[in-house]
C-alpha cells in the first residue's frame, strides 16, 4: 500500500510545477507596479497640469502689462 502512495504522490509531484507558480507571481508584480504606475500619473499630470497654467497666468500677466 505504501508503495502504491509513493508512486501516486509521485505522479501528482510531477504535474504540479513550479513554473506555474512563478508565472504568477510575475504576474502579480507587474499588476502591482501597473496599479502604482497608473496612481502616480494622475498625480503627476495633475502636478504638471497646474504648473503649466501658473506659467501660462504669469506670461499673459506679464505681457499685458
Amino acid at each position: 500500500m505504501k508503495n502504491i502512495a509513493s508512486q501516486l504522490f509521485a505522479r501528482m509531484k510531477c504535474l504540479v510545477r513550479e513554473e506555474g507558480q512563478d508565472l504568477v507571481e510575475y504576474a502579480l508584480v507587474v499588476a502591482l507596479i501597473a496599479f502604482a504606475c497608473t496612481a502616480g500619473m494622475s498625480k503627476l499630470a495633475t502636478a504638471i497640469s497646474t504648473a503649466f497654467s501658473t506659467i501660462g497666468s504669469e506670461v499673459t500677466s506679464s505681457t499685458a502689462a
